[in-house]
């Protein structure tokens, strides 16, 4: 109890153990990391308000609130939260189906919605849930991110090409739309969102550190400024009515609540993932300590506390948190920095929003989705495994012809499925010894095609023994005495074998069984202790006996050739172990051991 309380007391304190390392050195670094940050999150914060189906000045309010409560509580010392992609689309996709975007109601239900992701987010940084976050496959994440990306374009496109288009629906029906009106396209609306998409490309390609999207957003704007954009039917943003938040609580009643609960578990859950994995990667990096559960709470903390003040979801930015580093921050007191400046510059800016034509804005979301879709990673996880394909392919496709919050529970499922036909199919391999380097090995049989003992058959299992698994594992043996034939001994290495359950216990006491029926033996290689806990606890050393439970690959194998029949040793002509030499040799052999010598390779070794 003690224990806990002290926990919590550490994770909820205001004063943080980073404070100690903000010095005049720290501060000037962060002040420049900050200012950069804000230069770059002023038009995204617009933009991804806009995919969330909010007011612009709801994406900036979501800039300044969470990241400084995220900073203060979270365990990244340069991540930076606020407004994500990801998160705006998910949210988009959650509460169309509800109201209509952009309405009082649609934003009363976002704040509703942020409160709630917060709140689910504190219970799992209180029941410690940072590890379990982590197993999910990456292949989730990437397929996600591509299908939002589709999304996002897909919404985009209407307005970069002028068009006045019914908002909602999937990517199908968005398409169908745009392709319907096509004919209406506004050659201005066109050239501005080409414009801004250029200047983004050309500032890339000058300095990766310029705040790209703020340059193309000035100078698309001026673009529309001298084409009288206005006059030529291009709609333009209307001026920010408020530029501080302000106290609001959201109202709501318990049908609400039901309706928004699926949706705050898939963003929880999404923001949770970005968050988590973006601060452990900056602190491997880095090389300073990072606590996922701290994260936790400090991002439920943002999100809670954010809903009251007119943000909505957010989770930490990789694009951000990158340019922060870059930029030189040493504290999370750089993301606090970039609240303040992006404040000053929405003071300054505030009056010139209603001069930024919408496609100019629309050309900005259409480039950040093409970056948000990571070709790189996609064809990595094509050309390198098979079942990570299909767990990113799965995710694509659900939220491509489904929903985008669906998505990430076939995507869960997908990897649960994957992982569940591995654990099924744990490696099971025959192995015979072969003189390696001057010493002995045991090598995969049918890797190297190595002359068997006509006695003793030697196998290992590398994997989970459980219900799952002992009907692959049984095959594999059948099929190996199929093409080998059946041996009087059997010694088995439970070498990679971590789980065994009473299933897996009992598949091992009717070998044992089977192979004393022939007039056989089984000798079983167990290492670790808790391995051999659970086979005593389990019987299975009460049906094999003590002594032919062994702790090392030498012991066994000793153990086996002292009980092969000596007539059929006289015989043998293979002498497969250095303990044969124990046994009497055919004539002409004198005893000497036969064996193998294997060329250096790649094969396995036991």
């Amino acid at each position: 109890m003690a224990d806990t309380l002290s926990r919590l007391r550490r994770q909820f304190s205001p004063v943080r153990p980073w404070y100690a390392k903000v010095s005049a050195e720290t501060m000037k670094r962060d002040a420049v990391a900050g200012f950069t940050n804000a230069a770059i999150v002023l038009p995204q914060g617009v933009a991804f308000a806009i995919i969330a189906g909010l007011p612009p000045e709801y994406g900036l309010y979501t800039a300044m609130i969470p990241p400084i409560i995220a900073a203060i509580f979270g365990a990244s010392m340069v991540m930076v939260s606020g407004p994500t992609t990801a998160i705006s689309a998910v949210l988009f996709a959650t509460l169309s189906e509800h109201a209509a975007p952009g309405t009082p109601a649609y934003v009363n239900m976002a704040l509703t919605l942020t409160i709630i992701v917060g709140l689910m987010q504190l219970a799992a940084g209180l029941a410690r849930l940072g590890a379990l976050i982590s197993f999910i496959s990456h292949s989730v994440i990437i397929g996600f991110t591509a299908a939002a990306a589709v999304l996002i374009g897909g919404s985009q496109l209407a307005p970069a090409l002028g068009l006045t288009v019914e908002r909602g629906g999937g990517v199908i029906e968005r398409l169908l739309r745009v392709a319907h009106g096509i004919e209406g396209t506004n050659p201005v609306a066109l050239a501005l969102a080409l414009a801004t998409i250029g200047t983004i490309l050309i500032c890339l390609r000058i300095d990766k550190r310029l705040p790209s999207y703020l340059v193309a957003l000035v100078v698309g704007s001026a673009f529309g400024y001298a084409l009288d954009a206005p006059a030529a039917g291009i709609a333009m943003f209307d001026p920010l009515p408020s530029i501080l938040p302000g106290f609001s609580a959201p109202q709501t009643d318990f049908q609400t609540l039901a309706n928004l609960v699926p949706g705050a578990a898939t963003i929880a859950f999404v923001a949770l993932l970005e968050a988590i994995s973006i601060g452990r990667a900056f602190a491997i990096r880095r090389n300073e300590p990072y606590d996922a559960n701290h994260e936790i709470v400090g991002q439920g903390l943002s999100n809670v506390i954010g809903g009251f003040f007119k943000c909505y979801a957010g989770s930490g930015s990789f694009t951000r948190s990158a340019l922060n580093a870059e930029s030189g921050a040493r504290t999370p007191l750089s993301a606090i920095f970039a609240a303040g400046f992006l404040l000053l510059m929405l003071i300054l800016l505030a009056p010139f929003v209603r001069l930024i034509p919408v496609p100019v804005m629309a050309g900005i979301i259409l480039y950040v989705a093409w970056r948000l879709i990571n070709f790189a990673e996609v064809a990595h996880v094509r050309e390198s495994s098979r079942s990570e394909t299909f767990i990113l392919a799965a995710t694509f496709v659900a939220g491509i012809a489904v929903e985008l919050e669906f998505a990430i529970v076939v995507g869960v499922i997908s990897s649960l499925f994957v992982f569940l036909r591995k654990s099924a199919a744990p490696m099971v391999s025959m192995l015979a010894p072969v003189i390696h380097k001057n010493s002995r090995s045991f090598r995969d049989v049918t890797r190297y095609d190595i002359p068997q003992c006509p006695q003793i058959a030697v196998y290992r299992i590398e994997g989970p023994l459980y219900f799952a698994s002992i009907e692959y594992v049984e095959g594999r043996f059948r099929d190996y005495e199929t093409v080998y034939g059946v041996k009087d001994i059997v010694v088995l290495h439970l070498r990679g074998v971590g789980t065994i359950d009473l299933a897996g216990a009992d598949f091992l006491i009717k070998e044992i069984r089977t192979i004393r029926s022939r007039g056989g033996q089984m000798h079983l290689i167990a290492t670790r202790p808790e391995v051999v806990r659970v086979l005593k606890n389990t019987h299975v050393v009460e049906a094999l006996g003590e002594d032919h439970l062994h702790l090392g690959k030498a012991d066994a194998v000793a153990e086996a050739v002292a009980e092969a029949q000596t007539d059929m040793c006289g015989t043998c002509r293979i002498r497969a172990f250095q303990e044969c030499v124990s046994k009497p040799a055919p004539d002409g052999l004198d005893g000497y051991v036969s064996q193998i010598e294997l060329r250096p390779t790649r094969g396995t070794t036991g």
